[in-house]
């Protein structure tokens, strides 16, 4: 009887471990897939996954990507997404150049219009998310980045930039309205006329970037921590802090005021915000639950 348990013991966790091995390899299959962060509650990365071409956007990526993206919206598990690179020294090269040129002008439109999607719906994503740039970062690569919340760059990234006039386009994934709003007229029109490569010393002081890794770190590492202290806060409050914020750009000061508050007083009635006086009461750090 005792050898029997152990044999079912045994060929169970045999049969759990072979099933990681195949999700990790199916995973690893895939040019831009979701995966858990280990050891941090409520972080999961978003992974670009095609280091030969250091994550130039194919027509397969992109498609991964809208898949991985249309899954996250409705994960309430994730409190927060970093979108990164599975390999060191790289983040999104832009669209792949060598598969555009075999492409026919209607496949080009349906490409240009699905990774406008792609980044809308980042954009869009309930909870707050960063983007992990260890690498270079160039148009639809910069574009994708400036879709997230909050940017960090490593510290010794030297290609961040729009380049697209240089090769007779202009960026044509949001990036001449997301640049503009982030770091106003006059520096936008400067580094997309000039088709200039940043530092991420000078995307930072330009301010396309929010935070800088250590000389010993890199922007992947840095972003963990970011989303860890993000992570510690009421998952709820996250989202509705969001939704306020992104709706600010839209609305007329009373209108948004309006907005924040008809936001705020959802948050009353939930458990974590039952939660938050209990700790303030307890003199400890609250548990939160997303409910």
């Amino acid at each position: 009887m005792n050898l029997n348990r152990h044999l079912h013991r045994s060929f169970s966790l045999w049969t759990k471990n072979s099933a990681k091995r195949f999700n990790s390899a199916l995973a690893n299959s895939k040019q831009a897939f979701l995966e858990p962060l280990h050891g941090q509650t409520g972080v999961t990365c978003l992974s670009l996954n095609r280091p030969q071409s250091k994550n130039a956007i194919s027509t397969t990526l992109l498609k991964e990507l809208l898949e991985s993206l249309e899954t996250a919206q409705f994960d309430k598990s994730i409190r927060v997404l970093i979108v990164r690179s599975t390999t060191v020294g790289s983040f999104c090269a832009g669209a792949d150049l060598i598969e555009r040129r075999s492409m026919s002008q209607l496949q080009v439109n349906k490409f240009l219009s699905d990774l406008r999607a792609a980044l809308g719906k980042l954009e869009a994503l309930p909870m707050p998310t960063i983007a992990a740039i260890d690498g270079p970062a160039l148009g639809g690569g910069l574009e994708l980045g400036l879709a997230c919340d909050l940017r960090v760059a490593g510290h010794g990234v030297t290609k961040i930039g729009l380049p697209e006039t240089a090769l007779g386009i202009i960026p044509g994934a949001g990036g001449t309205q997301r640049v503009t709003r982030l770091i106003g007229l006059a520096k936008a029109k400067d580094l997309i006329y000039t088709a200039r490569m940043l530092s991420a010393a000078e995307a930072h002081e330009w301010g396309l970037v929010d935070y800088l890794s250590s000389p010993d770190s890199n922007a992947f590492e840095r972003a963990v921590q970011l989303a860890s202290q993000i992570s510690n806060n009421a998952p709820l409050a996250l989202r509705a802090a969001k939704q306020a914020i992104s709706r600010s750009e839209d609305l007329a000061l009373e209108p948004g005021l309006d907005f924040e508050r008809a936001s705020y007083e959802t948050l009353l009635s939930t458990q974590d915000r039952m939660e938050a006086l209990v700790a303030f009461k307890e003199k400890r750090r609250p548990v939160f639950k997303g409910e």
